[in-house]
């Protein structure tokens, strides 16, 4: 028997563009159709149904949920906002609230209003301004009803994916744009940590806790040998701890927010730079069981990358941890490896805080469509009808008691 901290926090985590439907006014939604990619749609249709949903995580006794604000309700045509989309933000913490669920909100979840990305998106020098003046609306409204924001989701997996990999919109190829993105997006957090900051004293409200959701991989070397070793330990500093040394410098972190899933195994053939950045092991070795993704389950690594963050002594919230599979056994045997390593870290001193499964519900999984099945909740996506699977029952005795039993 494992017994976490109490006022520890428990939940799942959504986001806007994945789970509400018909978000037409973000950049992903005609790309879906230039690039030849499975349409959004009407998603899980959460924006109509997110009283019973909430019902539902309430059911499963989770006392946190994460959620992002679709920045392209809130600001359609630029400088145009809309009070409408506000109040339904408005009307969904109080949902949450009222059922005894602490909202924790992202700004920013990899999708853009149409505008902001035909004027340059995240390479325009304004793209900054742009994004506060959004969060300035934002923040003031919702302030009362939040205490967690994350200001960006992601942000080395979107300026990877959008600006090096080009899988993304808006698929470009190209370091030295990746590299300014990367810049622009420090910035953009940095100034909104000021600026909520600034927001909540200046009405007088406690200070909030403010951070990014921020991917991190075990980086893990295929063999001993001195390229792997060196290529490891760049690549961690590199992928993992860069940002994090960046924010914390600028003392624009009050928590860490991680979002876990896999390993990441380098196998340097070379000392050429760009082998040991970034190439992995292509042969077969060290094979773990994967999720319908292909990505290795390795949850001894979530303990490896919380045992990292020892050292900048700030709380940490495990933002996103979760696996896409067709075998809900599977689902809970994931969950229970991570959260015995979530433990293991609690012991070792790593002052981790919550623990929020990606995804309450099954979703529209960006590039990937609608076939990765990651939820709790099953959706039929031609009934709309939710189906709360057993993984989803054992963790909830976990949320009501605090406890994992172990075998």
């Amino acid at each position: 028997m494992i017994q976490f901290p109490k006022n520890f926090y428990w939940g799942a985590a959504t986001s806007s563009y994945q789970v509400e439907g018909n978000n037409a006014n973000a950049d992903w939604w005609p790309w879906e159709a230039q690039a030849g990619k499975e349409r959004s749609g009407l998603a899980c249709r959460h924006y109509e149904f997110y009283e019973s949903d909430f019902d539902l995580v309430k059911s499963l006794n989770h006392n946190a949920h994460r959620l992002s604000i679709e920045w392209s309700r809130i600001e359609p045509r630029e400088g145009e906002f809309s009070k409408e989309a506000l109040q339904h933000y408005v009307n969904v913490l109080m949902t949450l609230r009222v059922r005894g669920i602490e909202p924790m909100v992202t700004l920013h979840h990899f999708t853009n209003p149409i505008w902001f990305s035909e004027s340059g998106g995240w390479l325009n020098p304004l793209c900054v301004k742009r994004f506060l003046r959004y969060c300035d609306f934002v923040v003031r409204e919702l302030s009362r009803h939040v205490h967690f924001w994350f200001t960006i989701n992601e942000p080395t997996v979107y300026f990877s994916h959008a600006y090096l990999w080009g899988m993304w919109p808006p698929q470009e190829k190209s370091i030295f744009k990746m590299k300014a993105v990367c810049d622009y997006l420090n910035d953009a957090h940095i100034e909104a940590y000021r600026l909520i900051h600034k927001i909540y004293q200046e009405i007088n409200i406690a200070p909030p806790a403010v951070s990014i959701a921020h991917h991190m991989q075990a980086i893990v070397g295929c063999d001993q040998s001195l390229k792997n070793r060196f290529a490891v330990a760049i690549r961690r500093q590199l992928y993992n701890l860069q940002i994090l040394d960046y924010l914390t410098r600028h003392k624009a972190l009050d928590f860490i927010g991680v979002n876990y899933y896999s390993r990441h195994l380098a196998h340097a053939h070379s000392w050429w730079i760009g082998n040991l950045l970034m190439e992995t092991c292509q042969e077969k070795h060290h094979p773990l069981k994967k999720n319908s993704l292909g990505w290795d389950i390795y949850p001894e690594g979530l303990g490896t990358v919380l045992l990292d963050l020892k050292d900048y002594k700030l709380p940490v919230i495990i933002a996103e941890n979760g696996i896409c599979t067709g075998d809900d056994n599977e689902r809970w045997e994931y969950i229970q490896s991570h959260l015995k390593n979530v433990h293991l870290s609690l012991q070792q001193g790593v002052n981790v805080t919550g623990y929020l499964y990606w995804s309450l519900m099954d979703n529209f999984e960006w590039a990937h469509g609608f076939g990765p099945r990651f939820g709790l909740i099953n959706i039929d996506y031609n009934t709309q009808q939710r189906t709360v699977r057993d993984s989803a029952k054992k963790f909830a005795e976990v949320c009501k008691t605090g406890i994992l039993e172990v075998i």
